[in-house]
């Protein structure tokens, strides 16, 4: 499996494999000497050195260049910027599983006493290694230990997934794409303030189907193993606060933020201000750990500025019909996602003020209708309501459990079908791949 997993990351690129050897062995070896040692001072050093070492590969990659070029821009009219490197794919979940691990053995949470084939293994199981989700040392390493046998694995548990998983990424993500990134790739004025906001609405959509579907798909490939990875998505899009967005979305890297950040800034138990400092701090650096953009950055300050009133007014919130806090959260959550897609501060600039200050009925959604034809559109509304009506179910059971499970190989055969005919087969990388 660790043969497969390493052959898997390879074939993306062969340099990159070295780093992921490189940075699992060393902090194997580190995790040893914390483990070993009985003084404080010792195993803070040996923790401060991995992480540091572990940061460092995260700054080189993903934020060396960001800081560069602002750095000269401020400081220079004559600056040569830099292109940005290529990221190796999945360098902040291996990381962060990495680096949680350490943090793990520092707390005194478990010994240091795994192999090291193990270890490699753990950083890097391929299924999930490249997209997540960040799966903890307690419930990944006692599996990978374990014997499987053939006769135990859920074949059809695992192809349920995965057939919904390609069927989220290749009929509704990469189909909404064709919609969507002519929106944000051409100049916004092309465009006004009602398809701004339903494109906003959308991409909401193909990120959740374009995330959640690797996440499934992942999650059925470990099943083939007898491997059961942890939830990293329930269902998101049926959520009514932005605290319980917050809940359902990403769950696995949100929970390892709130475990290794706020929990270690001291959480809730201090002063009123340092708790807003917390949260706020906790918000900016999941925004900035997607990618080193200033648009990356407000997505944060949206989220947890927004996070921080809705707490503040929560007596207030509890009163209003449910259907009314969906559609509230929906659209903020989809507005500050318009940060989080677009390409620069320009952009996102010029979409807000059309949003916000400039906001205009004029020319409706004519725009948005020329950018495919009529058929098109339909046909993504009934996938969408497909979508929808599968989580509402799976949410709410409204249909009898007997029936559901009647027609559920019919359902995923009519699915398979629909991936065949109407799935996008031009190789589109999954969004996070950047991350």
């Amino acid at each position: 499996m660790l043969l497969a997993s390493y052959y898997f990351y390879f074939s993306y690129n062969p340099w990159f494999l070295l780093l992921l050897i490189g940075t699992s062995v060393l902090d194997f070896y580190v995790a040893r000497l914390i483990s070993k040692t009985n003084s404080s001072k010792y195993k803070k050093t040996f923790l401060v050195f991995s992480l540091t070492t572990n940061i460092g590969v995260l700054f080189i990659f993903k934020y060396f260049v960001f800081f560069y070029n602002t750095a000269l821009s401020v400081f220079s009219t004559n600056s040569l910027l830099l292109s940005s490197f290529i990221i190796p794919a999945g360098l902040s979940f291996y990381t962060f599983q990495s680096m949680s691990y350490l943090i793990d053995i520092y707390r005194g949470k478990y010994k240091a006493d795994d192999k090291m084939v193990d270890f490699l293994l753990y950083v890097s199981f391929f299924p999930h290694m490249v997209a997540g989700p960040i799966v903890r040392y307690s419930s990944l390493m006692p599996q990978l230990k374990t014997t499987h046998y053939f006769k135990n694995i859920e074949f059809w548990e695992a192809f349920k997934l995965m057939i919904w998983g390609f069927f989220k990424k290749m009929v509704i993500a990469d189909n909404l794409a064709r919609i969507i990134n002519p929106v944000f790739n051409n100049l916004p004025s092309n465009f006004n303030s009602i398809e701004y906001i339903l494109v906003a609405i959308l991409f909401l959509i193909q990120l959740y189907a374009d995330f959640s579907g690797y996440s499934d798909i992942a999650t059925g490939v470990a099943k083939l193993f007898n491997i059961k990875l942890d939830i990293n998505w329930k269902r998101p899009l049926l959520s009514k606060s932005i605290t319980e967005y917050w809940k359902r979305h990403h769950i696995s890297l949100t929970s390892w933020f709130k475990e290794y950040v706020y929990f270690s800034l001291g959480g809730n138990k201090v002063n009123r201000l340092k708790w807003v400092f917390n949260i706020l701090f906790v918000f900016i650096l999941s925004g900035l750990w997607h990618g080193a953009n200033f648009t990356f950055f407000i997505w944060g300050v949206l989220n947890g500025v927004f996070y921080l009133l809705e707490r503040s007014l929560n007596k207030i919130v509890f009163k209003i019909p449910e259907i009314l806090k969906w559609i509230y959260t929906m659209i903020l959550i989809s507005l500050f996602f318009i940060a989080f897609r677009s390409n620069n501060l320009s952009d996102l600039k010029y979409i807000y003020y059309s949003i916000f200050v400039n906001f205009s009925l004029k020319g409706g959604m004519i725009h948005f209708f020329a950018l495919n034809d009529f058929l098109f559109l339909m046909l993504m509304f009934c996938f969408l309501f497909v979508l929808i009506t599968k989580e509402v179910q799976e949410e709410y059971s409204f249909l009898k459990i007997s029936f559901v499970d009647k027609v559920k190989p019919i359902f995923y055969i009519v699915v398979l079908c629909l991936i065949f005919a109407f799935g996008n087969f031009n190789s589109n990388s999954f969004i996070y791949f950047q991350f």
